[in-house]
């Protein structure tokens, strides 16, 4: 376990769900990784980043899939593309990502509580 934080810590991480609209190969990374393209609804509107999930998924696999993401993280540039938010995971049994989202439909933008 990592140092323990208050609760006015955890309301400073902004996780929101999003739905994938978008989703390509990025060859370019120096690891495999799919560029995503995530609707966070009409306040955020649709935000990019690109994650090492190939193991896991297709770049078609996800488009439609609602995911889990910090949106108050400053842009990364990671290659030749700008990541603007970070989607959320878990390591598998063999240690590669699965992407984290709602059991059900749910409206994009809404904030984790």
């Amino acid at each position: 376990m990592t140092d323990e934080i208050d609760f006015d810590d955890f309301l400073k991480v902004d996780v929101r769900v999003g739905t994938v609209v978008q989703a390509e190969p990025f060859p370019e990374a120096r690891k495999p990784a799919i560029k995503l393209w995530v609707d966070f609804g009409e306040q955020l509107g649709t935000r990019k980043t690109s994650a090492q999930i190939t193991a896991n998924y297709d770049p078609a696999s996800l488009v439609g899939k609602q995911v889990l993401a910090v949106v108050n993280f400053p842009p990364r540039q990671i290659g030749k593309f700008m990541s603007e938010v970070l989607v959320l995971g878990l390591p598998d049994d063999t240690g590669e990502i699965s992407l984290i989202g709602p059991d059900g439909p749910v409206p994009n933008g809404g904030r984790l509580h």
